[in-house]
């Protein structure tokens, strides 16, 4: 069905590695502009609502019942609601449109349908049932956004932290400044007894602690979902039982304030990528993208605040190619995970010829790949260069959905020379497909050590400490 389109679209750069991506924003785009040519449209409106009763709305045109190119609304239509969901988030879909499109999406996020792990995610996460119901012009419900203040502030002894699925990094940081910082490789997603996780970051808290005289606040971030420092899911504890999950791991980090006993603070690692773009840079409306073992985002509004989005874009779809990759937990095709995270530099390092041990894991893959870039090796210099054309065609379909002024990009897959790479062909991309965006969007990317530690010395930020309350 997707195809039908595809020969209105022609990306003016060379995928290099990947010849048969077919981006997420030039299929929309060109399927609105045949709708708006068309003469004959119906507006389609979809508000998301959250648990928090914020909701998030979008508004949009399909082509009516009765054109022969009917067929393509239903495409159109179910990829925009996957986007919406994973970028705003949401228990409860509201739809004034198509009532066979509405019908058509209720089966898709019904038990048995294909997005059911998306349905049955928010359910969870959001701790409500999950719902699509449709509206009609007089029920539609207005925007209702929510945002967070942050408290940006590194005075007296904090302890910052980031978890990712390769690796965890800690800072301990007085009055602004950094006295210890480190990176310790782990493996929590295949671990089965939440003690593991446990004990590793008390294990990190105190070897910070014990280069400072005394602990003021601790801050965090993961990727993942959490709502007041619960844990609502997240990859690195994907190896606990649903009933270890519930009893152990959803309280874990508040079990841990109460040993600490001082301010703490845990978030999305996307969004404190955002905060630390958003400080380091002194500006607001930045999309912050972090790209290490998956895909974060997190986003500072114009007002310097974080929202109650979601900013899930590890399951935001870029590619609109129905073969594309399956992601191992949606098993849907063409989400971010597989382009812009050490997951995309394995696949693309493997159909560029390259070979892995048995033995390595995905974060020593990646390291392979990226002492292969220092050696000069081409296939290692390609592979970067297909992420930077992602890259620049992710942001463009991001900016539809985000008010965007600044992109920051982090993570280990562009620490090195990798980074800069990635960073060229992105703007490369936006330069000479989206002039307009190009014009609009500085995208940044920081010196090494911010590239590799800086979500955790951001996220030392994150808590109002005793001595400012």
């Amino acid at each position: 069905m997707a195809n039908d389109l595809i020969s209105l679209m022609k990306p003016k750069i060379d995928f290099i590695i990947d010849e048969k991506l077919y981006p997420a924003v030039l299929w929309n785009h060109s399927f609105l502009n045949a709708v708006h040519n068309s003469k004959k449209s119906v507006p389609l409106y979809i508000a998301l609502q959250r648990g928090d009763d914020s909701i998030s709305t979008s508004e949009s045109r399909v082509f009516f019942q009765e054109s022969k190119y009917n067929s393509l609304n239903y495409f159109y239509v179910e990829r925009l609601v996957k986007t919406l969901l994973w970028i705003y988030g949401g228990n409860k879909i509201i739809i004034d449109g198509p009532k066979e499109i509405v019908k058509y999406i209720q089966k898709l996020y019904s038990q048995k349908g294909k997005r059911f792990f998306d349905a049955n995610f928010m359910s969870n996460i959001y701790e409500k049932p999950f719902s699509i119901v449709a509206c009609n012009a007089e029920q539609v419900v207005p925007v209702k956004e929510k945002s967070i203040p942050l408290n940006r502030q590194l005075k007296g002894c904090r302890i910052g932290f980031d978890l990712g699925a390769s690796d965890r990094k800690v800072s301990a940081v007085i009055d602004g400044k950094v006295v210890f910082s480190e990176e310790v490789v782990w493996n929590p997603s295949v671990q089965t007894n939440p003690n593991y996780h446990y004990h590793e970051i008390m294990s990190m808290l105190h070897r910070a602690a014990a280069r400072m005289p005394r602990i003021d606040a601790i801050g965090g971030s993961s990727a993942g979902v959490y709502i007041n420092n619960r844990v609502m899911s997240a990859s690195i504890f994907r190896g606990i039982s649903p009933d270890l999950f519930e009893k152990r791991v959803k309280n874990i980090f508040l079990d841990i304030q109460k040993e600490w006993d001082v301010p703490f603070k845990v978030i999305n690692d996307g969004e404190v990528t955002a905060l630390a773009g958003s400080m380091s840079l002194k500006v607001n409306a930045v999309l912050g993208i972090a790209m290490g073992s998956s895909e974060a985002g997190g986003y500072v509004d114009r007002k310097g605040n974080i929202t109650t989005q979601l900013n899930e874009l590890a399951f935001v779809p870029i590619d609109f190619n129905e073969q594309a990759p399956i992601d191992v937990w949606s098993k849907d095709y063409g989400c971010g995970v597989q382009y812009l995270s050490q997951v995309a530099v394995i696949r693309l390092a493997e159909r560029a010829g390259i070979i892995f041990s048995e033995k390595q894991t995905p974060a020593e893959k990646l390291k392979f790949v990226q002492e292969l870039l220092t050696k000069g090796d081409n296939r290692a210099v390609k592979i970067f260069e297909t992420i930077g054309v992602y890259l620049g065609y992710a942001i463009a379909h991001y900016a539809d959905f985000y008010d965007i002024e600044h992109i920051l990009i982090l993570g280990r897959v562009t620490s090195g020379e990798g980074g800069p790479i990635i960073l060229q062909k992105a703007i490369q991309v936006l330069q000479e497909e989206f002039v307009e965006l190009f014009n609009k969007i500085s995208i940044h990317l920081p010196d090494e050590s911010m590239r590799r530690v800086g979500q955790s010395i951001a996220a030392a930020s994150l808590p109002l400490a005793n001595s400012e309350g």
